[in-house]
């Protein structure tokens, strides 16, 4: 279970950071990245559960209303500001409400890990639906422990080895599998708008995380920062997919580096630490 103190509104005029795991994931999750900021930042965090994700989870919702969803939860929370930080699905769908909701001026931010901002030719959605409604198949209809050890076997996950794959199985196993498979279906990027046209045009600060060893999104990231000049990009090393968990310590020095001009609030405690020895990344 999350520290009380995450799941505490933000004091008043404070800006909170929200963080949305990816598919499969838990709010629990982000504890090693949020162990390595300041004691000061984690009583301004909320770890959400996506749809589909737990027992107390909504059930899937479709894009149009997943927007609805999340506005609620902001609003549970007493958040009046906040900076959106999620993880592959998790970006995604911060990113589709960071589209909807700019004017609202709720978000001070948004943080992209590993998150596809969009597909925009046909034939790739037509790829895609097929490849997810593969995987909605075989959660209908398979145990949960095989399919999940042959989702950890597809090339985005190539840099994981053989211990930590196992697990990251063990750890998923623990979900519900219908309600994953309708969340997939619901959820997928197949069916998500493009929203790269956005990016290149939002006032809105954007960070861009992506791992090193990750070919497939380092490549979409060098295209993503080609289009959009306004959106900063960092490059962890030394690690895959999935940042928040395989370097916590490097990404915990990204937030510090992006939030401190785009987020005055989020001031570090150690004011006097010497630029020339925070972690390189």
């Amino acid at each position: 279970m999350l520290a009380p103190a995450l799941r505490h509104a933000a004091p008043s005029g404070e800006t909170a950071l929200v963080f949305l795991h990816g598919f499969l994931g838990t709010p629990t999750e982000w504890l090693a990245l949020l162990d390595r900021l300041p004691a000061a930042w984690r009583t301004r965090c909320h770890c959400l559960t996506l749809p589909g994700h737990g027992a107390d989870a909504p059930t899937a919702l479709p894009w149009h209303r997943l927007d609805d969803w999340l506005d609620g939860e902001l609003n549970r929370r007493a958040i009046r500001r906040a900076v959106l930080y999620g993880y592959s699905l998790g970006g995604r769908l911060a990113l589709h409400y960071a589209a909807s909701a700019q004017a609202s001026g709720k978000l001070a931010g948004l943080i992209l890990e590993s998150a596809n901002p969009g597909l925009s030719h046909r034939g790739e959605r037509q790829a895609r639906a097929r490849n997810d409604a593969h995987w909605v198949r075989r959660l209908r209809s398979e145990p949960l422990h095989q399919v999940l050890l042959d989702w950890y076997q597809q090339p985005v996950f190539a840099d994981l080895s053989a211990a930590r794959r196992h697990e990251l199985v063990t750890l998923r196993s623990s979900h519900a599998p219908r309600p994953l498979a309708r969340m997939l279906a619901a959820s997928s990027l197949a069916r998500q708008p493009d929203l790269t046209p956005w990016l290149q045009h939002t006032p809105l600060p954007v960070l861009y995380l992506y791992g090193a060893a990750d070919h497939k999104f380092a490549a979409l990231a060098d295209s993503l920062l080609q289009c959009c000049p306004a959106v900063e990009g960092i490059r962890i090393p030394d690690a895959g997919h999935n940042l928040h968990l395989a370097r916590p310590e490097l990404v915990a020095a990204a937030l510090r580096r992006w939030l401190r001009p785009h987020c005055p609030d989020f001031t570090w405690p150690d004011l006097n630490f010497p630029e020339s020895e925070e972690p390189v990344l």
